[in-house]
């Protein structure tokens, strides 16, 4: 079960947050600046990107509890926000959306890129907040389980900072057609696993 769950931790984060997918918006972001303040940016936004996840994880549950929000409607509700998402990822909008959000913040001249658009919504965005409050809810308050969660919440954000450090290589190494197929890809994965939280919140309002 705890391997099966920190699997399914590092999966569906990996495939939400793309650390990858995330290098060309960081090169575009980061255009310009001196090494140190890429370093700077990506260092922030990983730790502001970090506590919000985290946040959610801890308090997530009981948030939806105080609301009034059970699980199994969450789980159905997150399902389909991440199969969204999937969809947008799997048809190149995704990839236009962080394009477009980019040169919003350049225009813009946003004082502190690192928070918009990098972390929020990029990093922490909606669907990761989703799949962290969703994963959150599987642990059923095991505090081993919640510290995986948690865990794996610390290695794909530092997948994502050392993907920043590396940007420029993998830029050059996966090009512009690499990015696309490989956003495809995981887009179809995380497709397939918005489905099964669906699956799983029906069964739980059915009780199967």
């Amino acid at each position: 079960m705890p391997l099966e769950y920190a699997i399914a931790v590092l999966v569906t984060l990996f495939v939400v947050v793309d650390p990858l997918g995330l290098v060309p918006t960081y090169l575009a972001i980061t255009h310009g600046l001196p090494k140190r303040s890429r370093s700077n940016v990506a260092l922030r936004a990983c730790l502001i990107a970090g506590a919000i996840l985290t946040g959610s994880a801890l308090i997530g549950d009981w948030l939806l509890r105080t609301l009034a929000i059970s699980l199994p409607a969450f789980r159905i509700a997150g399902g389909l926000l991440l199969f969204s998402i999937a969809s947008e990822m799997v048809f190149g909008v995704r990839i236009e959306r962080q394009s477009k959000a980019a040169e919003q913040a350049l225009d813009e001249h946003v004082r502190n890129i690192a928070a918009f658009p990098l972390a929020i919504p990029l990093m922490a965005g909606p669907g990761a907040i989703t799949a962290t409050v969703l994963l959150a809810g599987r642990t059923s308050g095991d505090l081993f389980l919640l510290a995986i969660l948690l865990a794996g919440i610390a290695a794909i954000l530092t997948a994502c900072f050392v993907s920043f450090m590396a940007a420029q290589r993998i830029g050059k190494l996966i090009g512009i057609t690499g990015n696309v197929v490989l956003s495809r890809l995981l887009g179809v994965l995380l497709a397939a696993l918005a489905v099964q939280f669906v699956i799983d919140g029906v069964r739980q309002v059915l009780g199967a």
